[in-house]
Formats: structure tokens, C-alpha cells, sequence
């Protein structure tokens, strides 16, 4: 069964375009190190009434939207072999220690998952 790192994120509405953009080159990064699948979802219809809506989750402010956001594996070992090359990429390093961050990483909700059912 594959292997998904999942990630959800609020992102203030005025720096999701830079945020896409970071997302983008981030994307490009993981693919080309093995990475199955990535995708970055932003949110459309968060005012649901079944649940936990994602923006109360992610305890958005005004003026916030949230992203929801899991790349694929293989495997767990695979996806650790794919983010060690990730985060010693010179690319990923140079945006990881950007100072204008579209977000704040420290809000970041990010955990690894088993796959038990798929399509």
C-alpha cells in the first residue's frame, strides 16, 4: 500500500498567489526525487456543518483561507528516502529559509499516513 504525508495550512488570502508559486517549485522538487503524487488544495466549501470544518482545525483568522495539501509514496521507506533528497536539495533549502514565508510554518498541521483503502 502507498504511503501519503499530509499537510493542512492556514495561508492569509493576500499571499495565496505567492504561495502557489512556492508550491509549484516545491512540487517539481518532490517529483523529480520520486515522489508519486502532489497536490495543494485550497479551500472552497469550509463552512460545512458535518464535523470539524477545516478553518476551525486549522483555527484560521480573518482574512485566512486553508490548504489542505499530501504528496504519495510508494512506502513509508520510500518516503523517506524521497524527503532526505528533498530537504538537502539546494532549491528546497534557499525556500525554506525564506524570511517572507507565505505562511507561518509554526501553524503547519503535517503528519504521515499508512494507506488502508484506495480507489
Amino acid at each position: 500500500m502507498t504511503y501519503v504525508d499530509g499537510f493542512v495550512l492556514p495561508v492569509p488570502k493576500k499571499n495565496v498567489a505567492a504561495y502557489r508559486r512556492m508550491a509549484a517549485k516545491a512540487n517539481k522538487i518532490w517529483i523529480e526525487h520520486g515522489a508519486l503524487d502532489f497536490k495543494e488544495c485550497v479551500g472552497d466549501d469550509l463552512n460545512t456543518k458535518m464535523g470539524v470544518p477545516f478553518g476551525r482545525l486549522a483555527k484560521i483568522k480573518k482574512g485566512e483561507t486553508v490548504f489542505f495539501s499530501y504528496i504519495v509514496y510508494k512506502s513509508r521507506v520510500h518516503r523517506d528516502k524521497v524527503n532526505a533528497k528533498v530537504f538537502k536539495d539546494k532549491r528546497m533549502v534557499t525556500m525554506m529559509h525564506n524570511k517572507k514565508m507565505p505562511f507561518d510554518p509554526r501553524r503547519m498541521a503535517y503528519g504521515g499516513f499508512k494507506v488502508v483503502v484506495s480507489a
